[in-house]
């Protein structure tokens, strides 16, 4: 999309959220989620530094929101180009996402702009074994001002921070995603025994999230036990769609998988779900997990971030180790077999989403950060 001029004017507090793309995804969908709950309390100006502006469809209508794009280019020179770009913003407060925004934080270190918040929720692929040294160093030394705040939605993240980035404890701030729990609290159609299981996922469709390791999963699970009727349904969009098709037509269930395409509406898709998978290489907090807990789903998982600890303690058996794909195959049947526990894994799945995720909570906490 084209970048837009602000819907509504005012002397509120000004935040300049930049962002490596604000195509459809986690950080994304709860800045969203934020200013549902904030209103015109701030005034947001959004960069994305690939160009990519999808997410914004779904901001809330009227929201105090413009979209720009930054000319910044790749030599020594960006830094100042940075610089002058926020000194003609003006921002109360400059706020970094991710390792793809933290040029930005490292040209607001010295002689800063704006009070400085960096959120940071996970890695990429190529971190997802260890962190990158040259990465190390420059998040240490970018985020490392006294005018900085990192923002953590994992106890994983919050570890690396202090422990491998070595950033001041109290520049730190764990503040756990939430979500609104009474969206995705939708009526569940019932199943008759032995009828059809649905298996899902709601994901961007990203090298990262290795879809590939559930799909191979599914498979197994179908030549092991012939007579279930399993479906898996993956909803979302992605680069990785194409491979994704040809990799269920490689290993014979293509008949089997139902890819659904991109939503905004992820909760009616949860609804004809009774297992929710995810199969990701990298994760810290993801939102996905917590609306499917919202609906009162059981969830199979690699054990990847703080995914272990977000489940209810009954359901982490079924947290499996990463490369263990016959583990995902396991859970899958062992599930697919007991529709009674699936119903009270849902069950108390929803309780912990409601009493430990819900998003005024986060968004209390973030007003309070954002001043």
């Amino acid at each position: 999309m084209q970048p837009s001029a602000p819907k509504t004017g005012g002397a509120r507090p000004h935040l300049l959220h930049v962002f490596p793309s604000f195509a459809v995804g986690g950080a994304q969908s709860r800045l969203v989620q934020l200013l549902r709950v904030f209103g015109e309390r701030y005034r947001h100006t959004i960069v994305a530094r690939n160009g990519c502006y999808d997410m914004a469809a779904q901001m809330p209508a009227g929201a105090p929101v413009e979209y720009r794009n930054a000319a910044v280019g790749r030599g020594p020179g960006r830094f100042g180009e940075i610089r002058r770009f926020v000194t003609a913003a003006k921002p109360d407060a400059l706020i970094t996402y991710n390792w793809g925004s933290v040029e930005w934080a490292m040209a607001n270190r010295v002689f800063p702009l704006a009070r400085h918040i960096h959120i940071e929720d996970g890695f990429g692929p190529e971190e997802r074994d260890r962190q990158l040294r040259r990465r190390v160093w420059f998040r240490r030394l970018a985020l490392g001002g006294a005018h900085t705040t990192v923002v953590l939605p994992s106890r994983t993240l919050l570890a690396i921070a202090m422990g491998q980035w070595r950033l001041r404890p109290a520049s730190l701030r764990y503040l756990v995603n939430g979500i609104d729990c009474e969206r995705f609290a939708v009526a569940r159609k019932p199943r008759s025994p032995g009828g059809r299981v649905v298996v899902g996922t709601v994901a961007s469709l990203r090298r990262e999230k290795n879809l590939g390791r559930l799909i191979g999963a599914f498979a197994q699970a179908r030549r092991e036990r012939p007579a279930l009727d399993l479906q898996l349904l993956i909803v979302g969009d992605g680069p990785e769609r194409h491979a994704l098709e040809e990799t269920a037509r490689a290993v014979d269930c293509a008949e089997n998988v139902r890819f659904a395409g991109a939503t905004q509406t992820p909760e009616t898709w949860l609804a004809q779900m009774d297992i929710f998978a995810m199969s990701s290489d990298t994760e810290q907090m993801p939102l996905g997990v917590l609306e499917a807990m919202a609906s009162g789903l059981p969830v199979i998982s690699t054990d990847v971030g703080d995914i272990a600890e977000m489940v209810a303690p009954k359901n982490r058996r079924f947290i499996t180790k990463l490369a263990d794909e016959d583990g995902l195959c396991r859970s899958i049947l062992a599930l697919a077999d007991d529709p009674g526990l699936r119903e009270e894994l849902g069950r108390i799945n929803r309780q912990k989403a409601v009493v430990e995720f819900d998003y005024r909570q986060m968004a209390e906490n973030y007003a309070a950060l954002f001043g």
